[in-house]
C-alpha cells in the first residue's frame, strides 16, 4: 500500500491550482473594484455619477458569481448563491433596486480583500518554492556564475538549509490561504443574512405546511374510513335494536339487551378512535397553559423527569403547542432509546425568548436525522421549531449524556 503523505504535507491539487489561477482573477477583480470606488466618487457630482455606480454594482454581482463557481469548482466549498434582483418597472426604480443591493456591495468588497489573498496565494505556490530551489542551490549557481574554487562559507550553508525549510512550509500556508478564501468567499460571496433567513423560514414552512396537509388529509381518509364506518354500524345496531322494539310479537329482552351491549361498545370504539385521530392537533394539556402541561407530561414518562419550570411570560398558542410537541417529542426518545435511568426538563420564558432545555443520563449518540418518517425524530423537530423562527442544539457526545435545547420567540409577529 501506498504511504500517505503526512497531513501538514498533503494539499489538494485544487487549492495549488487556485492559488495559481486565481491571481489573474484576483488582479481584475482588484482593479475593477478600485476603478470603481475612485471612478464613482469622481462622477458622483454629475448626472453619469448614479447610472455608473448602477452598472458597476451589477458588474461586481456578475464578478462574484465568477469567484463562487471557481471557489465551489477548486476549493470544494460551495457557496449558495444569493436571489437574483426584482425588476420592477421603470429605470428609477431598478436603479434604485441596484443600488440598494446589499449583494453587490459586498461583493464589491470581496474584490477588494480578494486582492491580497491571491497575491500572497500566488507567492505562496510558485514564488516561494522556485525562492526555494534557488536557495537550495546557491552554492552551485554562485560556483556557475563565478568560477573558481572557493570554500564554503556560512552563507552557502545557511542558503542550503533555509530553502527546504521554507519548501515544508508551503504546504500549510496555502491550505491556510484557502481556508481564508473559503471563509471570505462565505461570508460576502452568499446571501445576506436577511435573505438566507427568509429562505430558511420559507423553506421550513413549506415544509412544516405539507406536512399538515399530509395529516389533514390522513385524519380525512381515516374518518372516512374507519369512523364513518363504525357510525354507520352504530346506526345499523339501533335500527335493529328499534325493530326488535316494534315486532308484532313483542319486544325480546334477550336480543334487544344483545343489541344495546353492541351498540354500546361501537360508541366506545367510536370515542377512542376519535380520540386518536385528535390527538395532536391541540393537546387538551394546553387549556391550563405550560406551567400545567409540562408536569403532567413528565408525569406521564416511564423515566423519572425532573421539572423546572421559569415561565414569566405567556407563550403564544402556537408557540406554546411547538413547545409541548418538542417536550412530548424528547421525552418519548429518552424513554426508548437513551437507555437513561433519569431525565431533566427545564421551560423558561422571558425577554422576549422561550427555551425548552431536556437533559438525560443516558448514552447518548443522538443526532439529527433520527426518526421514522417527515416530521419525527430530531430533524422533524428542528423543522417544527424553525417554522416559528425556533432553533434547535443538539449536544449528545457517545456515552451521554444528552443535552437538547430548543430557543424559539416568545412572540410570533
Amino acid at each position: 500500500m501506498a504511504e500517505r503523505w503526512p497531513r501538514h504535507l498533503s494539499v489538494r491539487g485544487g487549492e495549488w491550482t487556485f492559488a495559481v489561477v486565481g491571481l489573474p482573477l484576483a488582479l481584475l477583480g482588484g482593479v475593477y473594484a478600485f476603478a470603481v470606488l475612485y471612478a464613482g466618487a469622481l462622477l458622483s457630482l454629475t448626472v453619469l455619477g448614479l447610472p455608473f455606480v448602477v452598472a458597476a454594482l451589477l458588474g461586481a454581482r456578475g464578478l462574484g458569481g465568477l469567484h463562487r463557481r471557481l471557489v465551489d469548482g477548486l476549493l470544494g466549498k460551495q457557496v449558495e448563491a444569493p436571489a437574483k434582483l426584482p425588476r420592477p418597472a421603470g429605470l428609477i426604480a431598478r436603479g434604485r433596486i441596484a443600488l440598494t443591493d446589499p449583494v453587490a456591495w459586498r461583493a464589491l468588497l470581496y474584490l477588494v480583500l480578494r486582492l491580497p489573498l491571491g497575491v500572497l496565494g500566488f507567492v505562496t505556490a510558485v514564488v516561494i518554492p522556485l525562492g526555494c530551489v534557488w536557495l537550495t542551490g546557491f552554492p552551485l549557481w554562485s560556483r556557475l556564475l563565478q568560477p573558481g574554487a572557493r570554500p564554503a562559507g556560512r552563507l552557502n550553508a545557511a542558503s542550503m538549509m533555509l530553502g527546504p525549510l521554507l519548501l515544508y512550509a508551503v504546504p500549510g500556508a496555502i491550505r491556510i490561504l484557502s481556508e481564508a478564501n473559503r471563509r471570505l468567499a462565505r461570508l460576502l460571496l452568499g446571501p445576506a443574512r436577511t435573505q438566507r433567513r427568509v429562505r430558511e423560514l420559507e423553506t421550513a414552512r413549506a415544509t412544516l405546511l405539507a406536512e399538515s396537509t399530509d395529516q389533514f388529509r390522513r385524519l380525512e381518509r381515516d374518518l372516512h374510513d374507519g369512523t364513518q364506518a363504525q357510525l354507520v354500524a352504530l346506526a345499523i345496531t339501533l335500527s335493529l335494536a328499534d325493530d326488535a322494539l316494534s315486532s308484532p310479537d313483542g319486544p325480546d329482552p334477550e336480543r334487544l339487551r344483545t343489541l344495546v351491549d353492541r351498540a354500546r361498545t361501537q360508541t366506545d370504539d367510536t370515542i377512542t378512535g376519535l380520540r386518536r385521530l385528535t390527538q395532536g392537533i391541540h393537546p387538551l394539556a394546553l387549556d391550563g397553559g405550560l406551567d400545567e402541561a409540562l408536569p403532567g407530561l413528565a408525569a406521564t414518562s416511564p423515566i423519572p423527569v425532573t421539572v423546572h419550570l421559569d415561565l414569566r411570560e405567556d407563550p403564544h398558542p402556537a408557540v406554546a403547542r411547538t413547545l409541548y410537541f418538542c417536550a412530548a417529542e424528547l421525552l418519548t426518545n429518552i424513554a426508548r432509546h437513551s437507555g437513561a435511568r433519569s431525565a431533566e426538563l427545564r421551560a423558561s420564558a422571558a425577554d422576549g425568548r422561550t427555551r425548552l432545555v431536556v437533559r438525560d443520563n443516558g448514552c447518548g449518540g443522538a443526532t439529527p436525522g433520527t426518526g421514522t418518517s417527515t416530521g419525527t425524530g430530531l430533524t422533524g423537530l428542528a423543522e417544527r421549531l424553525a417554522a416559528v423562527d425556533g432553533t434547535l442544539r443538539v449536544d449528545s457526545p457517545p456515552g451521554g449524556p444528552t443535552l437538547v435545547t430548543a430557543e424559539l420567540p416568545t412572540r410570533l409577529r
